[in-house]
This record gives structure tokens, C-alpha cells and sequence, in this order.
């Protein structure tokens, strides 16, 4: 009979004074250097972001996606969208621009975000669709490259926001972040949880400056929307 006892065993500790003392050493150096990424998002976004009644009057809205519930936008991106509305009615911006994942047919979060925000009363031709934004450096490296988008209120939840704030800066946008407030749900504890490890990704994204998944061509939507709104 074949003896699995030895393959089991999982590794095993120091047993040493010396060699726990390294061992804890080496696991507090690896959890410094996983917050490092948070705390820059911390620090450098600091007084870059607020509610709507914060928000400065700017030109653009950015809306990043945040799933659909069968074609719907989900409760999370509901609630960006309330506040996109809110800023448009407002005055404070002119144009939303909607950045979400159109890369499967049957999925498509710009053309749901939308809907949406003329069923509230944000005219059409004042909503511009950005359907390659897969992910957040991809939607503001576009917005700045494809778009033309140079100043904007950036619209997330509040675990999301600083490092929207933090990568539309990097890539040249003069940004202010709105954060949505939700409940604390396991939804929100495993957004603010994930925003750990993508904060890694975040830095890498500003350091090596990586084109986003698809470029793609200018797109005059934001000017044209905007030169609407001035006739």
C-alpha cells in the first residue's frame, strides 16, 4: 500500500529562533511592499475627489462601466449614473462620456449605460459611447488618446475612485473623482478588497504606460457633442 502520509505534509516551519525571525521578516517585508501600491493611490490622489455637490464644472463626465443584470445596468453602475445625471442637470458637466466592454455581442455596457441615461433625461446627442474599455487604464488612456478628453469629473464608487483619479491623471487628464457612496455589502467588501491587488496592476500601468487592449482611430463624438451644446 502506497505511504501518501509524507506527500501531505505541508512545508515546514523553522524551528530555530534565527529562522522565525526570518521567516517573520520576510512575510512583513511582502506585505509592505503589497500596500506600497495603496498607499501611492492614497497619497497621490489626496483633495482630488468628493461628492457631486463637490464636483467642479467641467466639460466631460466619465463614467466607467460596472456590469449589466441581464442587459441592465447593475446597481453599482446604476448608481454611477445617478450621479452622472445629477451633475448634467446641474449644469457642472455637458457631455457623458461612457466607457464600459463591448468585446462579446451579447454583452454591451456603453449602449446600457446609454439607455439609460436618456431614460433620465440626458439628451442623446450629449452621450458619447467608448466601446473598448476594458478595464480602467484602457478607458482613460482613450478617453485622453481617442477621444480628446483633456479635463474631467471621473464618476466610480468611492473604493474605485482614486485610482480612476490616479490613471486618467497619468494619462494626462486634469481629473476630479466622484465616489459614489453605497451600503456595505459583500459586493462593496469585495470591491475595496480587489482594489488591493488592482493598485499593483495601477502602478505597473503608469510606469510601463502599455498601450490600452484596442486603440483604434480619433473619434470626434466628445467635440461634436460639446460644439452642440455651444449652438
Amino acid at each position: 500500500m502506497p505511504r501518501w502520509g509524507p506527500a501531505l505534509r505541508g512545508p515546514r516551519l523553522p524551528r530555530t529562533r534565527a529562522g522565525q525571525r526570518r521567516l517573520l521578516q520576510a512575510v512583513v517585508a511582502v506585505c509592505v511592499l503589497a500596500l506600497l501600491p495603496s498607499t501611492w493611490l492614497f497619497f497621490s490622489t489626496s483633495g482630488r475627489f468628493g461628492t457631486t455637490a463637490d464636483a467642479p464644472r467641467r466639460d466631460v463626465a466619465v463614467v466607467f462601466g460596472a456590469g449589466l443584470w441581464n442587459g441592465e445596468p447593475s446597481p453599482y453602475l446604476r448608481g454611477r449614473l445617478n450621479a452622472a445625471v445629477d451633475l448634467y442637470r446641474e449644469g457642472r458637466v455637458k457631455v457623458v462620456l461612457v466607457t464600459g466592454d463591448n468585446s462579446r455581442k451579447e454583452y454591451d455596457e456603453p449602449d446600457a449605460m446609454r439607455t439609460y441615461l436618456t431614460r433620465h433625461g440626458v439628451p442623446d446627442d450629449h452621450v458619447v459611447s467608448d466601446y473598448a474599455g476594458f478595464d480602467t487604464w484602457d478607458s482613460c488612456v482613450r478617453a485622453k488618446k481617442i477621444f480628446g478628453v483633456d479635463r474631467a469629473v471621473l464618476i466610480s464608487q468611492s473604493f474605485h475612485i482614486r485610482r480612476a483619479v490616479a490613471l486618467c491623471e497619468a494619462a494626462g487628464i486634469d481629473s476630479y473623482g466622484v465616489g459614489v457612496a453605497e451600503k456595505h455589502d459583500a459586493t462593496w467588501l469585495y470591491g475595496g478588497t480587489r482594489e488591493v491587488f488592482a493598485a499593483g496592476k495601477a502602478a505597473l500601468d503608469v510606469l510601463f504606460d502599455p498601450d490600452p487592449r484596442f486603440l483604434g482611430p480619433r473619434e470626434p463624438g466628445v467635440g461634436r457633442a460639446l460644439a452642440s451644446r455651444v449652438g
